[in-house]
């Protein structure tokens, strides 16, 4: 270990990779609000490639979501049932069906809304993303354009 890497070592400047890196540091992306006090909530899995062309599909139109990893950081029971609402959808329509753990624990299984809801929070892995919530309405970024109709000023 170099002595510039040694815990409590404070006698130099801290390098950064370059100028972006220190803009980032200094200047910190901060959620974007409407008129109404709403902010832009993203679930979000940035191992998702849909996922992250949805955000930066936000993120060009001059919108900072307040991003939430949804498998790290999965909605509550009450959450994840707003979120259905918003969409007008029903919760098995959020559901994701290819995966694993679905074809393992439900494929084949009649649920209501709410064991649906129970079973994504329960496996977060199940829920599609990526969700745009603002104010309450709400899209699936899948294909990515599905946000646009929340991102028009005339919606906010």
């Amino acid at each position: 270990m170099s002595e510039r890497n040694k815990p409590g070592a404070t006698d130099e400047p801290l390098e950064l990779s370059s100028p972006a890196c220190l803009m980032h540091e200094l200047t910190p992306l901060e959620p974007v609000a409407d008129a109404t006090g709403h902010t832009f909530v993203l679930y979000h899995n940035p191992a998702c490639s849909k996922s992250r062309e949805t955000l930066a599909l936000i993120q060009a139109s001059g919108i900072q979501p307040l991003i939430i990893e949804c498998l790290k950081q999965p909605p509550s029971v009450t959450e994840l049932t707003a979120i259905v609402r918003k969409l007008g959808i029903a919760a098995i329509d959020l559901v994701r069906k290819k995966e694993p753990v679905f074809l393992e624990k439900y494929s084949g299984k009649v649920l209501s809304d709410a064991q649906w809801i129970a079973a994504m929070v329960a496996d977060p892995i199940l829920i599609e993303r990526p969700i745009l919530v603002h104010g309450n309405a709400a899209a699936i970024g899948r294909p990515p354009e599905n946000v646009r109709q929340l991102l028009a000023p005339e919606t906010r």
